[in-house]
């Protein structure tokens, strides 16, 4: 510093006057900033103020000086400080604010369809809803085959009156036996289709009263009888409705004795037993 002193103040008339000639930029502002001091030591605080001008200025060559100008008389005593090392980081600041919910976003395409799932339990059986309208009849179905229908009848007569009381009557006037269920030579009907059957007996009384019973099996089942009235003709008759199983027998009887056989007939007054099948019962 001081060699610098010594030097400013051996050339000091040379560029005083070198100054005084052509001045220059820098002690131009110079001078500016720190006034116009023409004494000794006043141009050394000059020279010593450009030096340190010019460690401060990044470049020397400048024409003209960057920023607002400095204040006049702020050179006495200043000098620049060396820049200093960047602060440590701030502590983070607190979360702002929730943003205003934004307009709601277009509905996204459908996603894959996922595996089905299991099949959950049976729920509890709901109230049971009102009965609805009728349904319109449908079409009237294809004619079936013919069911087969189960046959078993026979009507028949007396021929003649001579009858034997305690034994089958033997009705021989056939009117219906097509399937030959009744046997004239025995007067019994044999079951061989099982089911409800009906029976059913007129006889012609005459000259003596008349006990008539049925039987199904050897088991007297129904009693008829009439008191015959001299010098008259009367009818007693009866009918039932028996279950019958395959293999059963039905017949008429006159029973106690001979005092009781008015059962009549001849070619214009009849005695008739009739049965038929109504309702067949295949297992």
């Amino acid at each position: 510093m001081g060699r610098d002193s010594g030097e400013a103040g051996s050339a000091y008339p040379h560029e005083y006057r070198a100054t005084e000639a052509r001045p220059s930029p820098l002690t131009s502002t110079l001078t500016e900033v720190c006034g116009s001091d023409s004494t000794p030591e006043g141009l050394r605080m000059l020279l010593l103020g450009a030096l340190l001008l010019l460690l401060a200025l990044p470049s020397y060559g400048q024409d003209t000086m960057q920023g607002p100008p400095l204040p006049k008389g702020a050179c006495t005593g200043w000098m620049a400080g060396i820049p200093g090392h960047p602060g440590h980081n701030g502590t983070p600041g607190r979360d702002g604010r929730d943003g205003t919910p934004g307009e709601k976003g277009e509905k996204g395409d459908p996603g894959l369809v996922g595996p089905k799932g299991d099949t959950g339990e049976t729920g509890i059986t709901g109230i049971e809803g009102p009965r609805g309208f009728p349904g319109v009849p449908g079409r009237k179905g294809e004619p079936g085959e013919s069911a087969y229908v189960y046959r078993s009848a026979f009507s028949v007569g007396l021929e003649s009156r001579v009858t034997v009381p305690n034994v089958p009557i033997r009705f021989t006037k056939i009117f219906y036996n097509q399937q030959n269920h009744y046997d004239g030579t025995t007067g019994k009907f044999l079951c061989n289709i099982p089911g409800l059957y009906y029976f059913s007996y007129h006889i012609t009384v005459y000259l003596k009263d008349v006990k008539v019973s049925l039987y199904r099996n050897d088991k007297a089942l129904l009693f008829t009888h009439d008191q015959f009235q001299n010098q008259n003709v009367d009818q007693a008759s009866g009918s039932v409705l028996l279950y019958l199983e395959k293999g059963d027998q039905v017949w008429l009887q006159v029973y106690e004795g001979e005092n009781h056989n008015g059962v009549y007939a001849d070619n214009v007054h009849d005695s008739t037993f009739t049965g038929f099948l109504l309702y067949h019962n295949i297992e």
